[in-house]
């Protein structure tokens, strides 16, 4: 499986827990209590598997080339794109664990910010998903000479193999598919 491939089965595994994020939101608004202990899973997955693994990815092996290698068109939609989502999304998690603080301080009204930064966060990245795997990714795949390809390729790889080695991308797993099972 090439770096493209396996960045887009990783998306396969991300809105996967979009709908976790989805379905635990809905049962805050037909009166669940919050569940923290989920919520910090699902924001540690969000934080180190979608974004720190994935992202992480992205941004290190495959976006700085495109920018380097293709120009302009490459620049825009990775900077003013792509760049500015993944941000995006880190707010929405930062924003998110604020809110779950205050909730669980007490503040009832905090519940809407849970709701709000969570759900903002499953938007964004349903769309920012759909546009990598159809716009971003095919376009790396046309521009980019083989030679880079193959050089995005081959740190990914070494890099997946390292987490591998520490059971990073076992432990998210296992995390998903614990929530999915709760949150059918």
């Amino acid at each position: 499986m090439d770096a493209i491939e396996l960045m887009v089965e990783e998306h396969s595994n991300i809105s996967r827990m979009l709908k976790v994020i989805r379905k635990a939101c809905l049962g805050i608004i037909n009166g669940k209590e919050i569940d923290y202990d989920d919520f910090e899973m699902i924001v540690d997955f969000v934080r180190n598997y979608a974004d720190k693994h994935h992202h992480g990815k992205e941004e290190k092996f495959l976006f700085n080339k495109m920018v380097d290698e293709i120009g302009g068109a490459a620049e825009k939609l990775i900077k003013f794109g792509m760049l500015v989502e993944h941000d995006l999304g880190r707010l929405y998690i930062k924003d998110l664990v604020e809110a779950l603080q205050r909730a669980k301080s007490g503040d009832c009204e905090a519940k809407l910010d849970v709701i709000a930064n969570a759900i903002s966060y499953t938007h964004l990245l349903y769309r920012h998903i759909d546009k990598e795997n159809d716009v971003v990714y095919p376009f790396a795949r046309r521009k980019l000479c083989k030679e880079t390809l193959d050089k995005v390729n081959d740190e990914c790889h070494t890099f997946e193999d390292q987490m591998e080695k520490i059971g990073n991308q076992n432990k998210y797993i296992d995390i998903l598919q614990i929530l999915e099972e709760k949150y059918k």
